[in-house]
């Protein structure tokens, strides 16, 4: 039987794009090669490249995503595996540029990608299903702002966020009034819609839920114990939190974190990786977010979640791919 083409695509126009290519090395490296050729490709703000055997770059002919080679080889792939994360992988851009050109890829389709990169639009649908979040106000570039009415609204401390982006970018903890306007500043940085939310003095938990074999299956539920004020990019990738698996809750509470993922995941229409962020008060898990392109280098919680599961990286990275070309 032929071998399938298949692309790990990798990269991103964010400052994520260092954690993605740590993702993609690892997928990389985890395909069966008896199964699939497997060839990189990164996608950057100023470039799209293909890395030869030799680590050398080629660029990719954006009209259909192939690449032609000097040796008039060209290479067309079967499938992409997206594992960019923030734009243009996890916002539905670059799912809705293979729609188009008839490219099958890996994980959710553009829609799904749009919707959950959007934080107060994914919280809003999930309300109509019965999954609460925090409370939360928001507001846009150029909107006039009454920093009293906010916190006289959602009292202190309150977290301060990008609508639209990842990896606990441009996330402050706001304690006192005179924080604020720093915090907006701040977050304005990486988008121009902000998220603020009322604090939720709870456990905070990370939920990686995949459709696996025909199955919704959540693959774990890591609790996460931040060094610094709350679980933000230096806690997230450099070592400044301890991420403990399976998370320390009872039997009961652990049962409705998944009950509650899953459903959200279902609810959305939802396909290949994710891992949802919850706070966990008095029993109930408050949603915040829910990543569809999420962390997957070997310290990343997903593939951690995943052997302790006992599903290999191989195993559930070629099932992935599997779904992708029987689409």
């Amino acid at each position: 039987m032929k071998k399938k083409n298949v692309a790990v695509v990798m990269g991103g126009y964010s400052d994520e794009f260092v954690v993605s290519l740590k993702s993609g090395q690892l997928i990389f490296d985890s395909l069966d090669r008896e199964q699939y050729n497997v060839y990189k490709v990164v996608i950057l703000k100023d470039e799209w490249y293909f890395l030869d055997d030799r680590e050398h770059k080629v660029p990719i002919n954006k009209a259909d995503f192939s690449v032609n080679l000097d040796s008039g080889f060209d290479v067309k792939f079967d499938v992409c595996f997206n594992i960019i994360h923030g734009r243009p992988g996890e916002n539905g851009e670059l799912q809705a540029y293979w729609d188009i050109i008839g490219q099958k890829y890996t994980g959710c389709g553009f829609y799904q990608s749009a919707l959950t990169f959007n934080k107060k639009d994914t919280l809003a649908v999930l309300s109509k299903y019965g999954i609460p979040s925090a409370k939360s106000i928001y507001i846009k570039r150029g909107d006039n702002i009454d920093e009293g009415q906010i916190i006289a609204e959602l009292g202190l401390p309150v977290f301060v966020k990008p609508n639209q982006s990842g990896s606990s970018l441009g996330i402050s903890k706001v304690k006192e009034a005179s924080e604020l306007t720093k915090a907006l500043e701040f977050a304005f940085v990486e988008d121009d819609e902000v998220l603020i939310e009322s604090f939720l003095d709870g456990t905070e938990v990370s939920v990686g839920v995949v459709d696996y074999k025909g199955e919704t299956i959540v693959l774990g539920i890591t609790e996460i114990v931040s060094h610094n004020e709350f679980f933000d990019y230096e806690a997230k990738y450099e070592g400044a939190s301890e991420e403990i698996t399976p998370a320390r809750l009872d039997e009961e509470t652990r049962k409705t974190v998944e009950q509650i993922a899953k459903k959200a995941y279902t609810s959305l229409g939802m396909s290949g990786f994710s891992r949802s962020e919850f706070i966990i008060k008095d029993g109930t898990p408050y949603m915040l977010e829910m990543n569809t392109n999420p962390g997957f280098s070997p310290a990343s919680i997903l593939p951690q979640q995943a052997k302790i599961y006992g599903i290999s990286i191989k195993d559930l990275c070629g099932h992935e791919v599997e779904k992708a070309l029987n689409k």
